[in-house]
């Protein structure tokens, strides 16, 4: 009965609805934190936020770049355009379900001219970054397991994290060799996917991209936690990340920012912390986040602005 009423039209949209009205409960409520409390940014070191915030700025670079490696030299959409689409994502977050992100990436590189890449190459595109994204965390989730200090059910759950993202490596290693199957050629997508399939060192180096990215992140939630005042702890900060990370995995749930958001709160308070604490160190984390995609959305769309005025002012001297 679940699954038919998830196939249909109305159920779908009722598990939407339902999903930006509790997205919608969970802002009302930080809100109110925050109207009551200080603002959670405000007692940090400023110095070591604008750190955090710059180390945000590069693992969207980096992220970016790996995604342009899953293109081919004729088809690569403008880097810009990625770490735009990015930026437009963790704005998006705040007020769409998880995983409608997708959507809103594929709009913002199409809207660029000088986009080569369809939206069907596009949507593979993000398929196989997911799968490199749980590849590239293996690393981030062992050594969390290994030093974190946690419970057993943090450290199983760090483990599962891990597992994941090696069975999407093989998978990403197999699907050059499964798209030339003889079986799979008989069918219209193997087909379309023998041609387009991401070999096998292209793929290697949008890991290693992505792998940086991660580790950026990694850092900037490390010194947002120092600048916060929880001391020098990267464990905690590699936890933190793999929470989030496995929170955005989910096929559909409450708003993205609000997913993460509790996710990290959960595993501070988990660990100790007070409860309103750790919602304000979620809270900087995503607001930081958030900021910073922003910068580089705004920045993206002046960029692309002034290249389309130029332009016009050519044609119309010409």
């Amino acid at each position: 009965m679940i699954v038919a009423a998830g196939r249909s039209r109305r159920g779908r949209l009722l598990v939407v609805g339902a999903s930006v009205v509790l997205g919608c409960v969970l802002l009302a409520l930080a809100i109110r934190h925050f109207a009551v409390a200080s603002w959670p940014l405000s007692h940090g070191s400023p110095y070591l936020i604008v750190a955090s915030g710059f180390l945000f700025l590069l693992a969207y670079v980096l992220k970016a770049l790996g995604w342009r490696r899953l293109f081919p030299s004729a088809e690569r959409p403008d880097s810009m355009a990625l770490a735009a689409a990015g930026g437009g994502a963790a704005l998006a977050g705040i007020a769409l379900p998880g995983r409608f992100d997708e959507v809103v990436r594929i709009a913002i590189v199409r809207r660029y001219r000088s986009c080569p890449a369809g939206v069907r190459r596009l949507c593979l595109s993000l398929v196989v970054l997911a799968l490199i994204d749980a590849a590239a965390l293996v690393p981030l989730a062992l050594t969390g397991a290994v030093f974190s200090g946690g419970s057993a059910g943090l450290r199983t759950g760090l483990i599962a994290v891990a597992v994941t993202g090696v069975a999407a490596a093989g998978l990403i290693a197999a699907l050059p060799r499964l798209a030339v199957a003889k079986g799979f050629l008989r069918f219209r997508l193997g087909r379309w996917l023998s041609v387009r399939a991401t070999p096998w060192r292209r793929a290697s180096e949008a890991w290693a991209l992505v792998l940086g990215s991660w580790l950026a992140r990694s850092l900037a939630l490390f010194v947002l936690l120092a600048a916060l005042g929880f001391g020098l702890d990267f464990p905690r900060a590699v936890v933190l990340l793999c929470a989030g990370a496995a929170a955005a995995v989910l096929p559909i749930g409450p708003a993205g920012a609000a997913t993460q958001v509790g996710a990290s709160t959960a595993i501070l308070a988990a660990s100790g912390v007070g409860v309103a604490r750790a919602l304000d160190f979620a809270a900087s984390a995503q607001i930081l986040t958030v900021l910073v995609g922003t910068i580089i959305l705004l920045a993206a769309a002046l960029r692309h602005t002034g290249a389309r005025v130029a332009l016009s002012r050519r044609a119309r001297l010409a």
